[in-house]
């Protein structure tokens, strides 16, 4: 038996797959600095289920989807309890084109842990993606209930905000909590600056 704390794995898991993609290089980058710190009960997982995951994450990493599903499908009849397995197939049903497929990973991912950061993260860029705007701020805000200084969330929900529903307070709300977070981004700065003209702020 191998012992795991079940957000670690998570997120560590989904690191290692989502830092090799480019659309999610961001997100990687900035959950460094995220405050991800909520303990989770510490969850007892059989070595067999451990190394198959690895295994599908040298698939994933490798951009080899196809072979990563089935070992992920099986990972998740042997072990329902992580996040993980389900976020990461969902991604790679996402590279192979299979929307639907995506989204009833990631769902399943929040069924485990509704408040999950990175899984939220996922299914409300695949909503965004899908034009289902209020599903994807529902996503966003259900992540921000727990970990309300988790970066890629906050700065997913300002794009929406901004962009998607025009609804600019929010936006700007976001866009002001992610940089009292991270002082230093240039570019949200611009943002801020551009939005707060707009509204004539």
């Amino acid at each position: 038996m191998s012992t795991v704390n079940d957000i670690k794995f998570s997120i560590l898991g989904m690191l290692l797959f989502a830092f090799l993609l480019s659309s999610c290089v961001r997100d990687v980058k900035e959950d460094g600095n995220a405050s991800v710190t909520k303990v989770r009960e510490v969850i007892e997982i059989d070595s067999d289920v451990e190394d198959a995951f690895n295994k599908a994450l040298l698939h994933l990493k490798a951009q080899e989807y196809k072979q990563a599903i089935p070992i992920l499908e099986k990972v998740i009849e042997q072990e329902k309890r992580l996040v993980a397995p389900f976020v990461n197939l969902g991604m790679a049903y996402e590279y192979e084109g299979n929307v639907k497929q995506a989204e009833k990973y990631f769902r399943g991912a929040v069924s485990v842990d509704l408040t999950h950061p990175v899984a939220n993260n996922q299914l409300g860029q695949l909503y965004r993606k899908l034009g289902r705007f209020d599903d994807a701020r529902k996503a966003y805000s259900n992540a921000l209930t727990e970990y309300p200084d988790y970066l890629p969330v906050i700065k997913n929900l300002g794009i929406l905000c901004e962009l998607y529903i025009r609804d600019f307070p929010c936006a700007l709300e976001q866009y002001q909590h992610y940089l009292e977070l991270k002082p230093d981004d240039k570019t949200m700065k611009i943002w801020i600056s551009d939005l707060s003209s707009r509204m004539g702020k």
